[in-house]
């Protein structure tokens, strides 16, 4: 019975996915070894260090379901060794001594990195789906509400109005920079590994090169310049990629979060009928999607610091470090999943509500409005002072809850710079968007024309 909450199968898909599971299970990691060592026995036999007939029948067997997994299992924990099991599973599954020649020439970490890598780039594939997904969502949401005026919060407090498109044209066009980031890390960390016991090619001799670089154009993976064994900024770089995306979706999760509180009430996750949001208080439409997504991100953004310290391991290689950078990259990968696939269901059944966004520009009477009347005073008073005059002025009606088109009458520097229709023109919160549909407009082409230009694959 899985005791972790990833692999739980009661909680498992708030904290993952199948499909991610499936990426990064033992299963899956045992093929890609066996991958790896296949690719490895045919790139030596095509340069004669091993026999062909050997090869081909290291990559015939070289299927998990050729070799068991519960006697790969007694044996690490009987030697402690993480390869080597693996390595004697395939071996005793191939035939006419063919066995004798896996793993030949190769280190643990040649192969493990290099498994590791495929898996990556199995799991980037889905980020990068999931992420032009979202971002296709949100492309949709801004157009839709890009003239929907809400009030724009700072610290917390009703700043000034924007609208609700604008808002999501942000978070596109965040999405789309994680995108971007994504393609250009890509081919950067999707390398893969051979070098040897310390990377000098020693026991492969004079063409230890050019195996690997048959190696990994076997596998699909692109070959460092130098094998990376103590280098391990590309998985450190994968790490903080994912902890930025996170950070991403967070503030998505939490803006939804924020906005659905009963006070506010402009957004609300999707509902389905039957869903209980309290045992006690039958009432309750809790945001549990949103809340499950704030959980998941935060935890990928503290995988972040483990990961980088991972990145700093002795000489030529550090089991310890080498673990915890597992555990961070694995974990990470999977909380992305689920992260990702969160953000999608919260966006694609969000309810808006305008009217509400409406009721709440008035929350502050007609306060929020005091920069347009600031601005227009300016022009005959100077900034400076326009700012200190209506600065008094909003201080008044703030505490007396009353209204600042009254106080602004009552000022005398302002006596005769408005009418009361100037006022009321400049206080309406309809009018004072700025150019948030124009600039929705131009982010929607922008990231279309982007779009347009993504590969159909990394």
């Amino acid at each position: 019975m899985p005791a972790y909450f990833i692999d739980s199968v009661l909680w498992g898909d708030l904290f993952s996915t199948a499909e991610l599971r499936a990426i990064f299970d033992d299963r899956a990691y045992i093929q890609r070894v066996l991958d790896a060592e296949a690719a490895l026995a045919e790139a030596e036999a095509e340069l004669g260090l091993i026999p062909a007939a050997a090869a081909a029948e290291i990559r015939l067997k070289a299927r998990v379901e050729n070799v068991d997994l519960g006697a790969i299992k007694a044996e690490f924990d009987r030697i402690r060794h993480q390869i080597m099991p693996v390595v004697h599973a395939l071996a005793r599954a191939c035939e006419g001594g063919a066995g004798e020649y896996v793993h030949w020439g190769a280190t643990t970490q040649d192969i493990v990195d290099t498994a590791t890598v495929l898996q990556l780039k199995d799991a980037l594939q889905v980020f990068y789906r999931d992420l032009r997904e979202i971002e296709a969502e949100l492309i949709r949401l801004a157009e839709t509400h890009a003239a929907t005026p809400m009030a724009g919060r700072t610290h917390g407090q009703q700043a000034l109005p924007v609208t609700l498109g604008y808002k999501f044209a942000v978070w596109a066009a965040e999405i789309r920079r994680h995108i971007e980031r994504l393609k250009e890390a890509a081919p950067r960390v999707l390398v893969g590994q051979l070098g040897g016991a310390v990377g000098t090619f020693a026991s492969f001799g004079a063409v230890g090169p050019e195996v690997r670089r048959r190696m990994l154009a076997k596998l699909g993976l692109g070959e460092p310049e130098i094998c990376w064994h103590s280098a391990r900024d590309r998985f450190a770089e994968v790490n903080c990629l994912l902890g930025l995306i996170a950070a991403t979706l967070y503030k998505v999760g939490n803006e939804i979060y924020q906005l659905q509180k009963t006070e506010i009430d402009e957004l609300e996750e999707p509902f389905t009928p039957g869903k209980v949001g309290s045992s006690t208080m039958p009432h309750k439409r809790n945001p549990s999607l949103a809340e499950n997504l704030k959980a998941v991100a935060d935890k990928i953004r503290h995988n972040v610091a483990q990961a980088l310290a991972a990145a700093s391991p002795e000489h030529e290689r550090d089991a310890a470090a080498w673990w915890a950078e597992r555990l961070a990259l694995a974990e990470n990968c999977l909380l992305m999943g689920a992260a990702l696939f969160r953000t999608k269901q919260l966006l694609s059944g969000l309810t808006v509500r305008p009217d509400r966004m409406a009721r709440n520009l008035r929350a502050l009477g007609d306060l929020l409005l005091s920069e347009a009347v600031m601005l227009r005073a300016a022009e005959k008073l100077g900034r400076q002072t326009a700012h200190e005059v209506v600065y008094r002025a909003a201080m008044r009606a703030y505490e007396a809850g009353g209204s600042l088109k009254a106080e602004l009458l009552a000022e005398p520097e302002l006596a005769g710079l408005f009418t009361e229709a100037d006022l009321d023109r400049l206080l309406d919160p309809a009018g004072y968007i700025g150019l948030a549909p124009q600039v929705v407009a131009e982010v929607a082409a922008k990231l279309r024309a982007a779009r347009a230009a993504d590969p159909g694959t990394l």
